[in-house]
C-alpha cells in the first residue's frame, strides 16, 4: 500500500509539474522567448529525419512544351496578380554624368526584424518608407501584407509565425494602396544604376540570396531583402542596412559579394519615392522605365552568364532565364528554362551550402510557365516536393497554385481544400479568395 501511495503523490507531483509548465509557458513574454526555441527544435528534427536539400522536382512533362503556345491564352484569367508591376513605356533620355566616388544618404531610420517571425520584407519596406517621412512601424505594414494564419485565438505575432516570405508585388501594393508614396519595381538591375539612384538621393531596396545561420542553427542558403543606403568605391562595396544582422546597420557589402547573392532574383529592385519627384526618378531610370525593355534586358543577362557560369550560379542563370520569359508572358521558352535550372539543380551537391532547396518559397515563376503550358501534373509534383522542404505545408503560392493545377486536373473537391488553405495562411492572398469565389468553394 505504502509503495502504491508513494506512486500516487509522485504521478500527481508530475502532473502538476507539468501543468505549471505549460502554465507558465502561456506567460506571453515566456512565451515570445522560449516558442522560437521550440520551433527550432521541432523543425531540425523534421529536417533530420527528411533533409530537404535532397528533395529534388524532376519535370516528367517536358515534351508538351513543344505542342503549346509560348504566350498565355488570351481568355485564361490570371491565376495571381501580374508578374509586373505596370509602368511608362516611355523612355526619357538622359544624359549620364559622372558619378561621385561615394554617397552616404542621410536621415536613415534602421529598423530590424528581430523577435518578429519572418519579418525581413515588413522591415525592409518600413525604412524605405520612414527615410520619406512615413510615420508607421513594422507592424503597420506586416498586418497587411503578412497577416498570417486566420486564427482569432493567436496573437498577432503568433499567426505570422508560419508566412515564410513577402512577395515583392506584396510589398509594393502596400505602397501604392496604403500610402501616399509611389514604387518602382523591375528587374535586371545593375550596380551602376543603383549608384545613379544613390547618388540623386534615393535609396535602394533589393531581393537577394546570401548564406547564412538560419535559426535552426545551419548555415544554408536563404533570400533576404536589403536596404541600400550608400556605396563607398573606396572600399569597394554598397553600404547597406541589414535587418536580420547584429549588428546590421551601415555595413559593407562588397561588389562582387553584393552581385553573386543579387543574381539569386533576376537583379530585381525597388525604388520607393515621393510622387512630387516621380519626373525625377523616371529620368534616372532611363531604360528601366519601360518594365518590357527591364525584362529583355534580365534575359540578355541570364543568357550572357549561362555561357560562363557553372554550378549553383548557373542553376539561378538558367532559373533568372525562366523567370525573364514569364514577365514576359512567353510562357513555353520559360518552361524549358526552368527543365534545365531544375536539372542542374540535381546534379548539385546534397547540402545546404549547393542545393538552394528555399528557392521556391520565394519565386513562384515555374508554376506560371507549367501552368499555361498545360503541364498540370508538374505543377502539383513541384509543389509537393517544395512542402518537402518546410517543416509545415504553409506556403499560401505553393497551396494556390497546388490547387490550380488539381482543379485544372478536374480534381475540385482537392482543389478547393487547398486554395481554402492558401486563404487561411493569409487571409489577404486576394487571388486564392478570387479562385475560391469562382469556383464556388467560400463557406
Amino acid at each position: 500500500m505504502l509503495n502504491k501511495n508513494r506512486l500516487t503523490r509522485i504521478l500527481l507531483t508530475v502532473i502538476g509539474i507539468l501543468i505549471l509548465a505549460v502554465a507558465i509557458y502561456n506567460i506571453p513574454y515566456i512565451n515570445q522567448k522560449l516558442s522560437w526555441r521550440l520551433d527550432a527544435l521541432r523543425t531540425q528534427v523534421i529536417y533530420f529525419f527528411r533533409p530537404p536539400e535532397q528533395a529534388v522536382f524532376v519535370p516528367t512533362q517536358r515534351a508538351i512544351v513543344e505542342s503549346t503556345p509560348t504566350t498565355a491564352p488570351t481568355k485564361t484569367p490570371t491565376p495571381e496578380p501580374s508578374p509586373t508591376l505596370e509602368g511608362p513605356t516611355i523612355t526619357p533620355t538622359i544624359t549620364p554624368t559622372p558619378l561621385p566616388a561615394n554617397v552616404n544618404l542621410p536621415g536613415v531610420k534602421y529598423v530590424d526584424q528581430h523577435e518578429r517571425w519572418n519579418y525581413c520584407g515588413p522591415a525592409n519596406l518600413t525604412m524605405a518608407l520612414n527615410f520619406w517621412g512615413w510615420k508607421g512601424n513594422r507592424d503597420d505594414i506586416a498586418k497587411v501584407i503578412k497577416p498570417g494564419e486566420n486564427d482569432p485565438k493567436k496573437g498577432f505575432i503568433d499567426r505570422g509565425k508560419t508566412d515564410k516570405n513577402v512577395m515583392p508585388y506584396e510589398m509594393a501594393d502596400f505602397v501604392q494602396l496604403q500610402t501616399e508614396y509611389n514604387v518602382v519595381l523591375r528587374y535586371g538591375g545593375e550596380m551602376d544604376l543603383i549608384k545613379r539612384l544613390l547618388a540623386a538621393g534615393f535609396p535602394v531596396m533589393i531581393e537577394k540570396g546570401y548564406f547564412e545561420r538560419d535559426y535552426t542553427g545551419k548555415i544554408s542558403w536563404l533570400g533576404h531583402y536589403l536596404f541600400i543606403t550608400g556605396y563607398d568605391d573606396s572600399q569597394g562595396g554598397f553600404i547597406v542596412q541589414d535587418a536580420y544582422l547584429k549588428p546590421g546597420k551601415n555595413l559593407i557589402s562588397k561588389y562582387e559579394i553584393f552581385q553573386e547573392g543579387w543574381r539569386s532574383f533576376n537583379f530585381l529592385f525597388m525604388v520607393v519615392y515621393p510622387p512630387d519627384r516621380e519626373q525625377e526618378v523616371f529620368t534616372l531610370l532611363g531604360d528601366w522605365l519601360d518594365p518590357v525593355w527591364a525584362n529583355r534586358h534580365a534575359l540578355e543577362i541570364a543568357d550572357a552568364e549561362i555561357k560562363t557560369l557553372t554550378g549553383m550560379d548557373a542553376f539561378f542563370a538558367w532559373f533568372n532565364k525562366g523567370t525573364s520569359h514569364v514577365q514576359l508572358t512567353e510562357y513555353g521558352d520559360a518552361a524549358t528554362a526552368y527543365d534545365k535550372a531544375f536539372g542542374i539543380y540535381a546534379t548539385l551537391g546534397q547540402d545546404d551550402k549547393q542545393r538552394p532547396y528555399r528557392i521556391m518559397w520565394y519565386q513562384t515563376g515555374p508554376y506560371w510557365a507549367y501552368f499555361y503550358t498545360g503541364r498540370y501534373q508538374d505543377v502539383v509534383d513541384l509543389a509537393n516536393t517544395t512542402f518537402k522542404t518546410v517543416d509545415k505545408p504553409t506556403l499560401e503560392e505553393s497551396l494556390y497554385w497546388r490547387a490550380m493545377g488539381e482543379y485544372a486536373l478536374g480534381q475540385g473537391a482537392i482543389a478547393i481544400e487547398d486554395m481554402r488553405k492558401a486563404v487561411y495562411y493569409n487571409p489577404n492572398f486576394a487571388a486564392g479568395l478570387a479562385r475560391l469565389s469562382e469556383w464556388g468553394g467560400i463557406p
